[in-house]
């Protein structure tokens, strides 16, 4: 007799982004390096790259595979970019952001304080996927961040 599975599995959340990457098993080292990603499993194929991975970053999963433009699974490198930032909050924004681009990481946006209340900054990892590390700094309300946000786009157009 079966037991019937839970609709979520253990550790996951309700969504789980899945990357298509060039190069995948790559990839899964440089996230260990620079994101503190620890790998849960993985699942090699036939041709020997990597198919399947499951990573925790944070409290969070991520899945991985190699890019396989048959199924449709194209990555950013084959598409010439991506529409896609994955926001990561961790706890030291200033630290990991270092640690990202010391692992190879191009910088995109520097770290500084946003409007909305988190220190974050933007990056694009050598794969093509974009990423932005955040650490929240401020609880603040919508109405505070509609502020905000009405001086900031002010300063901005004045620049």
């Amino acid at each position: 007799m079966h037991h019937k599975a839970k609709p979520l599995p253990k550790q996951h959340h309700s969504l789980t982004p899945v990357l298509s990457i060039r190069n995948a098993d790559q990839a899964l080292e440089f996230y260990k390096k620079a994101l503190d990603a620890k790998e849960l499993n993985r699942l090699d194929g036939p041709d020997g790259k990597l198919a399947h991975a499951e990573l925790k970053i944070g409290d969070s999963i991520l899945m991985l595979g190699e890019e396989c433009p048959k199924m449709g699974c194209l990555s950013p490198t084959a598409l010439g970019g991506t529409a896609v930032t994955l926001y990561l909050y961790v706890e030291d924004v200033d630290a990991s952001f270092a640690k990202a681009l010391s692992a190879g990481a191009l910088q995109k946006q520097p770290v500084e304080d946003m409007f909305w209340g988190d220190r974050c900054g933007t990056l694009t990892d050598p794969f093509g996927h974009v990423w932005t590390l955040a650490t929240h700094q401020k609880d603040l309300t919508p109405k505070q961040i509609a502020e905000a946000a009405e001086k900031a786009f002010t300063q901005t157009a004045r620049a």
